[in-house]
């Protein structure tokens, strides 16, 4: 069934100071992590400290409804998956669009039910939606992907992915992936042995290839992220069954870096030229891989290091800035900075916030997101860990604020919960 957009009102907006944001680049933020999956901003002349209240706020909206995904910004639009939204008359899933210069809501698309799996604090929506050109693709914790028209919320299909896929989970989640758009290909992992990953058409999701993986435990919550090796395009993801590159044109398996069993595998890999970070938490640690060709013209791994367990991480996210890895120590809310080629550990603290951590970064500083509502500004820096600022987000408090933030064009934007807030953090405004 196609969904419908609705439109709405303008009087949910809370514009908290009028300040004119500047055009969007060209360089969008229109997925999980920004184009790269870096999770780096190309941002610079940024802010270098805050008061202690935080950043000047720009504006201040409604209607992004109970959850955790974060924010996809494209073409001056916000998109974003939450359920029961403020701005809806019923607790079901919706994709929201929102303008960025403002925060006026812009139209909402019913994707399905909410998901209540879990105690309350783990239920809701949790995948940043992907935005190409005139189509937005989300995910839903029920493995239901929707593709959508990125102006007006009409939907252009849906794919179920147990039904269609045989997919599975590796844990009792649901599913948080951001689909990559390649081309023509529109690429996803409904995980398990016989289409772990899979790529269909963008424009009319018909199937292009699936790659089974023998043993594959299920999906994770990470997201592909593209390598190129000696020319060779690949897909690098990992499952609940750890690591694996797969050739972005055949959808053959190319190579698999398997891990124990674990509760869950979550963040995000990092490729720089032919290596590969990847991590999970709960113990099991962070590894770095290298892909090299075989003699019969395929590509494997060599590991620069196994598995670490000092680079454990649960769920939010690690960034590579210079070479040096920075993220929060498992979900302990201390944030560690580590060599990329070694592994070792330069320095481990405890910040201003509690729990887990999620990270971006731009212009020499790390943005940590404590899941108590604490952002704090932190130096870049391996020679020692220096917070210059942090301030405690509104609205924060009632559940995690687990949902990543987003740094673009001079601003800063948060999802708390069924809010959206905009900072200007642009330095000698």
């Amino acid at each position: 069934m196609t969904a419908t957009a609705q439109n709405l009102g303008v009087g949910v907006v809370l514009v908290i100071l009028a300040v004119a944001a500047p055009a969007l680049r060209a360089d969008d933020w229109p997925t999980f992590r920004g184009p790269g999956r870096t999770a780096v901003a190309p941002d610079t002349d940024l802010l270098d400290a805050w008061p202690a209240s935080g950043p000047t706020l720009v504006w201040e909206s409604a209607g992004a409804g109970r959850g955790y995904a974060g924010l996809a910004i494209a073409g001056g639009r916000i998109y974003t998956l939450g359920d029961g939204l403020s701005t809806a008359d019923d607790k079901d899933e919706h994709l929201a669009c929102f303008d960025a210069k403002t925060g006026r809501p812009l139209w909402k698309t019913k994707i399905g039910g909410p998901w209540t799996g879990g105690q309350e604090s783990w239920q809701s929506s949790r995948s940043t939606p992907t935005v190409d050109g005139d189509t937005v693709y989300v995910l839903s914790p029920f493995g239901i992907l929707v593709a959508c028209n990125a102006k007006t919320g009409v939907e252009k299909f849906r794919l179920d992915l147990a039904k269609e896929f045989s997919g599975k989970k590796g844990d009792s989640w649901g599913y948080s992936e951001s689909v990559t758009v390649d081309g023509p290909r529109l690429v996803f992992t409904p995980g398990g042995e016989k289409a772990t990953m899979a790529a269909v058409d963008k424009k009319t999701g018909r199937p292009l290839w699936t790659c089974p993986v023998p043993n594959d435990r299920g999906a994770g919550h990470s997201s592909i992220v593209i390598a190129t090796v000696q020319g060779r395009r690949v897909y690098v993801q990992t499952t609940a069954g750890g690591a694996l590159g797969v050739d972005a044109k055949s959808g053959t398996l190319l190579w698999t870096f398997p891990i124990d069993q674990t509760t869950a595998v979550i963040p995000t890999p990092i490729v720089r030229d032919d290596l590969v970070f990847f991590s999970a938490g709960y113990g099991r640690g962070g590894a770095l891989l290298r892909q090299v060709p075989t003699a019969d013209g395929g590509i494997g791994i060599e590991a620069v290091y196994p598995l670490n367990r000092e680079l454990a991480n649960k769920h939010g996210g690690v960034v590579l800035v210079g070479d040096h890895l920075y993220g929060d120590s498992d979900d302990k809310g201390i944030p560690f900075c580590a060599e990329l080629m070694t592994g070792k550990i330069v320095w481990k603290n405890r910040g201003s916030g509690k729990n887990s951590a999620s990270v971006v970064a731009a212009d020499g500083h790390i943005y940590v997101r404590y899941a108590d509502g604490t952002l704090a500004l932190v130096k870049a820096d391996p020679a020692e860990y220096k917070e210059v600022a942090a301030f405690k987000i509104p609205g924060s408090g009632d559940r995690p604020s687990w949902s990543h933030a987003t740094i673009l064009a001079g601003r800063l934007y948060l999802r708390e919960g069924d809010r959206l807030l905009c900072y200007d953090i642009r330095a000698g405004r």
